[in-house]
């Protein structure tokens, strides 16, 4: 019995270590790796394919100064499109909650407006790794595919979202019209 408790324990305290440590190591994705990571800027063009998502939604949400200050004033910044301030005060606030999948999302969503991305890439990856379903995520993610000419790996997130959602979703329905709008603009 005493042999099963100790078996047990060590088991779960092996167990939570490797978790620990999965979440905590990026996910180093051929992509991303490819693009030379954070240090990838691409080039400041219009994007010729419409990026489905808004954060203007995020501007209706109540209670923000019950938020993290700086959560609040990224959120803010987002609805703006001051992609600059939004990332500076996301990074703040992901210094006090580094496990919060929203604000990796959202710092990704930043530097994909600004075409950075390698740093989305990342940022994406581990609002993932932290919630592996995070919708917002995957959708983002699937739009950042297309942007990068990988319509292939977008369709692998759209599955993914379809196998999350259920049922239909915005995020599913969002990265379909930006898949169909790729689609529409490779055939021309």
């Amino acid at each position: 019995m005493i042999r099963s408790i100790a078996f047990g324990t060590g088991a779960g305290a092996l167990i939570a270590v490797a978790l620990w440590l999965a979440a905590e190591m990026p996910l180093q994705h051929p992509i991303a790796v490819w693009l030379g990571g954070a240090d990838r800027v691409a080039d400041a063009r219009p994007e010729e394919w419409p990026i489905c998502t808004t954060m203007a939604a995020m501007g209706s949400e109540a209670d923000w100064a019950q938020l993290d200050p700086d959560f609040a004033v990224g959120k803010r910044a987002l609805v703006a499109e001051d992609w600059h301030g939004a990332i500076k005060a996301l990074e703040l606030a992901a210094l006090r909650d580094p496990r919060n999948p929203d604000i990796q999302n959202y710092i990704g969503y930043a530097y994909r407006r600004l075409r950075q991305f390698g740093p989305a890439m990342q940022h994406y990856q581990q609002a993932l790794v932290i919630d592996r379903r995070h919708r917002s995520a995957h959708e983002h993610l699937g739009e950042l595919y297309l942007a990068l000419g990988e319509p292939t790996m977008a369709e692998q997130q759209l599955a993914i979202l379809e196998e999350v959602c259920l049922i239909p979703c915005t995020e599913t329905d969002d990265l379909k019209r930006a898949l169909a709008a790729y689609r529409t603009l490779a055939t021309r």
